[in-house]
């Protein structure tokens, strides 16, 4: 059975949409969730006015009426998901009134007191954030001065462990730009072929591995062709999940070179046994600070920046602007599982001889010896909780145990 989970097929596009806008606009290696902006994103709308409204609406991607609402249920299943803690948090100055109405709307113990210590509620911001996201996120990302009115924030933590664990070893690419260096290699043997498959999309063919866990929150990773970007990449994995492109798995793929580091080949082997995918990848462990002011109009900001006037009649009748808006995040896959946090926080101003071979198999080689994304998501309602996109693995080192 899985998870008892309400969310609305139109919010888990609109969140994932905003998955892949914001990975279009990234460069290099990073993590990010869209799933820890876009809560606040939709508040904000709700008490937005004038072009803020409409431009916050678009990047919500919901009628600016209906995203409080849609807010809700989206944090409501979160909480429901296992292996993810999720939180929203309000703090405010002791001098600013909000609309009743609005804050109605959010959770009953979210709101807070900034008290005009600058040091002092940073401290308690910090706290919070170690809190809901279990130690893996250290800081409240946000800049806090004596202007600051109003602060609010999310924060998730998921974790899992894989059904079926890797095994690691040290391993260094052939070719490709890992060549010069030793990396902690993962391994894993399965016969569930249909782990893995091929997508053919308009950037080009995108190998996507499913990695499960143990509780409904699952890791995709995947390989696009050379020269594919990773918003390309990340992108063709968002719409794959939405369907919009077909994906031929493992068992129904031919002999040869069938996708960006996928190969089938005939296996001789010393015993009969069923047909096996073998996945080699790597571990990783990333963490990334993120100021969406930079990509402000991905976030539907652009208005809200200009702190000459207000922008949120439906907050407070207090003149409010946006004076900064910022991810931590973090993400560490590894042999036995996946652990990813986030903290988002928007402030507004003021091997022997071989025996003799009798039977041939069919082995599914899946290499990921190169950049490649990711995507964390819940299994049942396709919600993509964390993106990423690897380009430094973890290292090899000679005290790593062998097994």
């Amino acid at each position: 059975m899985g998870d008892v989970v309400r969310v609305t097929h139109a919010t888990v596009r609109a969140v994932n949409g905003l998955t892949a806008r914001w990975a279009a606009a990234s460069e290099g290696g990073t993590v990010f969730s869209a799933a820890g902006v876009w809560p606040l994103l939709a508040f904000l709308v709700d008490g937005a006015g004038g072009p803020a409204r409409t431009e916050l609406a678009d990047a919500v991607g919901l009628p600016a009426d209906e995203a409080a609402g849609a807010a809700r249920e989206l944090l409501g299943a979160m909480r429901a998901m296992r292996g993810l803690d999720s939180a929203l948090g309000l703090w405010t100055k002791r001098t600013l009134e909000l609309r009743e109405r609005w804050e109605a709307g959010l959770p009953a113990e979210a709101h807070g007191v900034l008290t005009g210590n600058v040091e002092a509620d940073k401290a308690a911001l910090d706290a919070w954030a170690v809190k809901r996201t279990g130690g893996l996120i250290e800081e409240m990302p946000v800049r806090l001065d004596d202007d600051t009115a109003m602060v609010v924030a999310s924060a998730l933590a998921l974790r899992t462990e894989w059904l079926r664990r890797f095994r690691d070893w040290p391993t260094t690419p052939e070719a490709g730009p890992w060549s010069d260096r030793t990396h902690l290699g993962l391994h894993r043997r399965s016969t569930l072929l249909d782990r893995v498959g091929v997508a053919d999309t308009p950037a080009g063919h995108v190998t996507e591995l499913k990695v499960l866990g143990d509780n409904a929150i699952d890791v995709h990773l995947l390989l696009g062709e050379v020269g594919m970007t990773a918003g390309e990449v990340l992108g063709a994995g968002v719409d794959i999940l939405e369907r919009r492109y077909a994906v031929v798995p493992g068992s129904r793929l031919p002999y040869g070179e069938v996708g960006p580091g996928l190969r089938v080949v005939k296996q001789r082997n010393t015993r009969p046994v069923p047909p096996t995918l073998d996945v080699e990848t790597v571990a990783f462990d990333m963490s990334t600070r993120h100021d969406l002011l930079e990509l402000h109009r991905v976030f539907g900001l652009t208005t809200a920046m200009d702190a000459s006037r207000g922008h949120f009649p439906g907050i407070s009748d207090f003149p409010l602007a946006i004076g900064s808006a910022r991810q931590s995040t973090m993400a560490r896959f590894g042999e036995l599982g996946f652990r990813a946090a986030a903290v988002t926080a928007v402030a507004m101003f003021a091997g022997g001889a071989p025996p003799p071979v009798r039977w041939v198999t069919t082995t599914i080689r899946a290499t990921y010896d190169r950049p490649f994304g990711f995507l964390a998501l819940h299994r049942h309602s396709r919600l993509v909780l964390a993106a990423g996109w690897v380009t430094d693995p973890e290292p090899y080192r000679e005290d790593e145990e062998d097994y």
